[in-house]
């Protein structure tokens, strides 16, 4: 192993750096960005006007109505974020299969990953926690570390637990097991284990007191989640191209899902695989130095991060008022504003995390998203933000305030037909026509993944070959239609209960585990779709039995959310799907070796 290297302290290496202590990145003309930027704003005006053109066709025959009026409204909420989608998935696939070179276009820095030059920069890497099974949390880190360590490059590297556990069981075994590895390691400056009091201002305030305390003594910061696996020759790439370019700020890895026992987790993440990376590709083309930060398996320059993304205390009460929940994308658009970049790596391969393993789990951690996004109503007034990154906040404002838009379109559906039931001359073809558009462009995420896949010499192979993968996507898409339309109602809920004041969402462990959900527990939380969904189907099989069945992809979630719920979540169907190597991602025919190694500390 590499001799441990000394202290050293930002500053000083913004003093070799130069004046400034920042180096042009030379990564992209600003002129390149602003042509891809007003293209992509282009295609997706003139998409969403011709759509809205059609729909007011649709909604106007017969004269407008309130309902009419209403539903339109709806629309041009909710359909914003599906045309971008389609369009960032067009762009990717176009990047991944129609260019030479598609990712150096995206991300010219990370070739510098590449290249074999002494690492100078010494990062900390960080693992949060709040009543996480310790052990687990534990293992994780061990593995990263041994990883690293296999680079030769491991001395540059030094490990925090940072804790805000308030459960005293929990405390005394992390305490335990971290006095143990600290043996193990014979050295005390490598692992530091702290645990605070509260967890006043949730992560992010628990990073705010890593950096306070010790961000001194780094240049870098890697912040893991309890459930966060990185391969060490990815980190150790990823810190390369930090070295090589100061001016990023942020460097976030393309985090995908781990092998899981949990058929929900399964299905869920083998969708995901595929959307996430045309997406991201498409996204990164040309949102470019201000991308993505997600909180965790990112690289974040500390000292910027320190000096400039100092989150404030929202005003007002809860449930919107008080700390930042969902924290990363702020702290991205202040690092942007400071006058460094945000990248995000659109490369698959060597960062992991765990889904949630039932609908349930999903849905506290979808909620806590949902509201701390809409936090972000109180901070659009920032002062100084570059106008990419407002619209960031914009558009991860509407990501949730879309979802009970589509709910109220549904709700209005019977309503509807019965004011439409006696226009002889309505545009029956035109409104299918529509429909079917809109449902083609709300999956072509998951499309151009498939594409991608089907397209890469040997990218089924990955899968278990091309039977499996074809059964697979099927399901797949199945899947992504109820658990959509499971989401998009309990959103709706939940933002209803939040403009009377009522949300009750903390941060706190999760359970990672498979594990089945009895009926009782399926119905307490999913009664309300239960009751919404019959009495669309009630009504529509009463008036319009056609438009029904028409509706089934949208609207089958509903009625069928208890059972679906209980049946991705049953230990039995995970196992079924693992035989035959169904919904299966890369890592389940050939684990990569730091997985291998977190499966054997497991069975061990």
């Amino acid at each position: 192993m590499n001799q441990r290297p000394a202290p050293t302290t930002f500053r000083r290496a913004a003093q070799e750096a130069g004046p400034s202590g920042l180096t042009p990145a030379g990564l992209q003309a600003e002129t390149v960005l602003r042509r891809r930027r007003f293209l992509v704003l282009v295609l997706n005006l003139g998409t969403l006007a011709l759509l809205l053109a059609g729909v007011a066709r649709v909604l106007g025959a017969g004269g407008w109505s309130v309902a009419d009026v209403v539903i339109f409204i709806a629309f041009l909420f909710g359909a914003p974020w599906t045309v971008l989608g389609f369009w960032n998935a067009a762009i990717g696939l176009w990047l991944l299969h129609g260019k030479a070179d598609g990712l150096a276009e995206v991300a010219p820095f990370a070739a510098d990953g590449e290249q074999a030059v002494p690492l100078t920069l010494r990062t900390a890497v960080l693992m949060t926690l709040r009543n996480e099974d310790p052990a687990r949390a534990f293992r994780r880190l061990k593995v990263v570390k041994d990883s690293l360590d296999a680079t030769g490059e491991g001395a540059w590297f030094d490990y925090f637990v940072l804790s805000d556990t308030n459960d005293p069981a929990v405390a005394a075994a992390e305490e335990q097991l971290a006095a143990a590895w600290a043996r193990e390691l014979g050295d005390p400056a490598r692992l530091t284990y702290r645990r605070r009091d509260d967890n006043a201002g949730f992560k992010a305030g628990n990073l705010r007191d890593f950096c306070e305390r010790w961000g001194e003594r780094y240049e870098l910061m890697l912040p893991l989640d309890a459930d966060s696996v990185m391969a060490g020759e990815t980190i150790l790439g990823m810190a390369r191209m930090m070295q090589a370019h100061p001016k990023l700020g942020i460097l976030q890895s393309l985090v995908v899902g781990m092998p899981s026992r949990s058929a929900f987790a399964r299905i869920f993440q083998f969708g995901m695989r595929h959307g996430m990376r045309p997406y991201t590709m498409g996204s990164a083309w040309w949102g470019g130095d201000c991308g993505p930060f997600w909180g965790h398996n990112a690289l974040v320059r500390i000292a910027p991060f320190r000096e400039h993304c100092h989150l404030p205390v929202l005003p007002g009460g809860p449930p919107l008022g008080g700390a930042v929940m969902s924290h990363d994308q702020v702290e991205a658009t202040l690092m942007r504003r400071a006058g460094y970049e945000v990248r995000v790596l659109p490369v698959e391969g060597g960062s992991w995390e765990e889904n949630p393993p039932t609908m349930l789990e999903f849905a506290k951690r979808d909620l806590r998203w949902c509201l701390g996004n809409l936090q972000y109503l109180k901070l659009l007034d920032i002062p100084g933000l570059k106008p990419m990154s407002r619209f960031q906040l914009v558009w991860a404002i509407l990501m949730f305030l879309g979802l009970p838009a589509w709910t109220l379109m549904i709700a209005l559906l019977p309503l509807k037909v019965f004011e439409d039931r006696a226009i002889a001359d309505y545009p029956a073809v035109l409104a299918a026509g529509l429909y079917l558009l809109f449902l083609a462009m709300y999956l072509s995420p998951k499309l151009a993944g498939f594409a991608d896949i089907l397209l890469t010499q040997g990218g089924v192979a990955r899968y278990g070959g091309k039977a499996r993968f074809l059964v697979s996507a099927a399901i797949e898409l199945v899947f992504s239609f109820l658990q959509g339309a499971v989401s998009s109602f309990r959103t709706t809920l939940f933002m209803i209960g939040l403009a009377f004041g009522r949300a009750e969402i903390g941060w706190n462990g999760q359970a990672r585990d498979a594990h089945a959900l009895s009926f009782a527990t399926a119905f307490a939380g999913l009664w309300p779709h239960l009751l919404f969904g019959a009495w669309l189907f009630v009504t529509l099989g009463i008036m319009a039995p056609a438009v029904l069945i028409w509706s089934l992809p949208l609207t089958a979630g509903y009625v069928l959310a208890i059972p679906f719920a209980m049946l991705t979540a049953a230990p039995a169907c995970g196992a079924w799907l693992a035989r035959r190597g169904l919904c299966g991602i890369p890592e389940d025919f050939d684990l990569p070796p730091v997985l291998v190694a977190i499966r054997d500390e497991e069975a061990a």
